[in-house]
């Protein structure tokens, strides 16, 4: 798939998105990469945005959070070390 990309260019994900609505290209017979219309793309990114709200809510609800701005800082810099 890589390699049509490369000759054919972009014009190859518009035959492609005519029958499906997400093309997996394979790199060296391993999947690599996903290309989706930016459509399908905004859709997704909206529900991960909405799953993260959600959580966010869940957290605040279950008094999961701080107004300590040196504890909070202090957790995001030690997950960052994880």
């Amino acid at each position: 798939m890589a390699n049509e990309v490369k000759t054919k260019g972009v014009s190859l994900f518009d035959k492609l998105f005519e029958k499906a609505e997400e093309v997996i290209i394979n790199v060296r017979g391993k999947n690599k990469y996903v290309v989706i219309d930016i459509e399908r793309y905004k859709e997704l990114r909206a529900m991960e945005l909405d799953k993260a709200y959600d959580n966010a809510m869940a957290d605040i609800a279950a008094g999961r959070y701080t107004t300590d701005l040196e504890a909070h800082f202090k957790e995001i810099e030690n997950a960052l070390h994880d």
